[in-house]
């Protein structure tokens, strides 16, 4: 039997985490709500299915702002799964206007993220749009000041890092959901309230 899911899981990782892959994971969990998907909200690249539904953050469909999070699903039922690369730096502000909703985290180290971004396509990723971030260089240093919040939010909150595997899935939503691949330098974890 699955655990009684928030209204909201905010999803955040840095570009190149694969952390859009996990969010197709969870968003298979019984209760979730993918009303946010549309044929202009995805994009594929290899034999990957890329990302799926909406994404917040600068210069995308949405801005990140936690106060104006719900417009993009067609349904208000279920869990939604809330995705941008920007959460971390509202995490006080998200746990303060949602003491309810948990806040999942995703942690890829700098060069691996950087590395598969670019080849995931880079600035030509169709869904969603990246150019706020200008070029390589500044993309490397997003992706390294994030990661380092990232790392210390889940210190500040004590969290468990853990790989995301079927067990963890098992472990934190009491659910069976099956992981093919597990990536050994990608680790997950949740901030419950």
């Amino acid at each position: 039997m699955s655990i009684q899911l928030p209204k909201r899981i905010w999803f955040t990782g840095v570009p190149g985490s694969r952390w859009s892959g996990i969010a197709q994971t969870l968003e298979q969990l019984p209760g979730m709500n993918i009303s946010d998907r549309t044929a202009e909200r995805e994009y594929t690249h290899h034999q990957y299915s890329g990302h799926k539904g909406a994404y917040f953050g600068k210069g995308m469909e949405f801005p990140a702002d936690p106060n104006h999070v719900d417009q993009a699903w067609t349904s208000q039922d279920g869990c939604r799964l809330i995705k941008s690369h920007e959460w971390i730096d509202h995490i006080d502000d998200i746990k303060q206007m949602y003491p309810n909703d948990w806040i999942m985290l995703v942690y890829r180290p700098d060069q691996s993220s950087f590395a598969w971004w670019h080849e995931a396509g880079g600035f030509q990723i169709g869904y969603p749009n990246y150019s706020a971030y200008k070029n390589s260089s500044n993309m490397l240093s997003e992706i390294t000041r994030t990661n380092q919040l990232i790392l210390e939010h889940a210190c500040i909150n004590n969290c468990t890092w853990s790989y995301f595997t079927s067990k963890w899935i098992n472990d934190n939503f009491k659910a069976t959901i099956n992981v093919d691949n597990v990536i050994p330098d990608i680790l997950v974890t949740l901030i419950k309230s």
